[in-house]
């Protein structure tokens, strides 16, 4: 009998630490999926960003017409949908962003100056200035390697 509430109970362990969690998950990306709409800015699960730019019928598949970039339209299929971007999110990354860079101006009798940082090169690192200078003069040859031909 204590054999059998052992196995019951490792079972009902296992369903709440994997499947019900599991299940919240599928039931969250089917709301995502189902609340697509042209306009959204979406991530796939490929990683690449876009704007839904029309929805396909389900009967034809559900397919969505994505632009990744300007007149890329790519069709990608509902179910490779990582998750719908939110404009908040980025206005939050760009206004964290520009707290954490220095400001380059000193203010000089109530002008801004902009003021450039030098920076150091590594060891051995030269630095090029023209464009036709290069700091590796013999990448630019066309010698194969070795035992080659």
């Amino acid at each position: 009998m204590s054999g059998l509430l052992i196995i019951v109970a490792l079972f009902a362990l296992m369903y709440v630490l994997m499947i019900r969690p599991q299940r919240a998950k599928a039931q969250q990306q089917q709301r995502i999926l189902s609340t697509v709409a042209p306009g959204d800015e979406v991530l796939t699960v490929g990683g690449i960003y876009g704007i839904v730019q029309e929805l396909e019928p389900d009967e034809d598949g559900g397919d969505l017409i994505v632009e990744i970039a300007d007149g890329i339209h790519v069709r990608v299929a509902r179910k490779a949908l990582a998750t719908v971007v939110k404009p908040d999110e980025e206005e939050d990354e760009d206004e964290a962003g520009d707290e954490d860079e220095p400001d380059d101006e000193i203010v000089v009798d109530g002008e801004a100056e902009l003021v450039a940082e030098e920076a150091e090169l590594p060891a051995g690192v030269e630095e090029v200035n023209d464009e036709e200078e290069t700091v590796n003069p013999g990448a630019a040859e066309g010698t194969a390697p070795p035992g080659r031909s």
